[in-house]
């Protein structure tokens, strides 16, 4: 099994930076062909240029600014996303990723003026996330990243196996909650 994953934080010595350690431990131990995508590292630009938005339906042409990103999609039967939530959307860098890579012809197709699924290779997708907020914060304010994810993105591929993991109330959870939830993490990857 081959696996991006696309990991989305700044700080190597965060939280999230020790969830992104466990999920590609936990893939490589099962012998996972892991392709590790740190965007932060990687220096992914996350702004759509004007050309780029107007080739945006022009296939094949509109994947060039970001052909190697798509090769990679194309080349995964899994996908994993590691991210904190940040004001209860995804980081910057990561929403320029959906807005850059998730194109026409890639991870959608047009039909008739209707979105139809394009990545239905992907048979396994997951996040593992951090909120600052409770759960019930999230709620109230609709949760997008959560929506968007187990709708939007699980429609366009539509996996065998997906997973949401996300750790609430950041700002207070005890480093036994951290370890516990470090530990869930683990076992939701060996199971994926």
């Amino acid at each position: 099994m081959k696996a991006m994953v696309i990991f989305a934080h700044p700080c190597p010595e965060s939280f999230g930076a020790a969830l992104h350690g466990k999920i590609i431990s936990a893939l490589k131990d099962r012998d996972w062909d892991v392709d590790d995508c740190d965007l932060n590292a990687e220096r992914f630009q996350p702004v759509m240029t004007e050309e780029e938005r107007r080739n945006y339906h022009e296939e094949p042409a509109n994947i060039e600014p970001v052909r190697d990103y798509v090769e990679r999609l194309r080349a995964a039967d899994a996908l994993i996303f590691s991210f904190p939530v940040w004001n209860f959307g995804y980081p910057a860098i990561l929403k320029g990723f959906f807005d850059r890579v998730f194109l026409p012809g890639v991870s959608f197709k047009l039909v008739d003026g209707k979105v139809r699924p394009n990545m239905t290779h992907i048979k396994k997708l997951a996040a593992v996330t951090t909120y600052g907020g409770t759960r019930m914060r999230a709620f109230i304010a609709g949760d997008p990243p959560r929506k968007h994810f187990t709708r939007s993105v699980r429609f366009v591929m539509q996996p065998q196996t997906m997973r949401y993991s996300a750790l609430y109330d950041m700002n207070r959870v005890t480093l036994e909650q951290r370890t516990a939830f470090l530990a869930k993490v683990e076992r939701d990857m060996r199971s994926l």
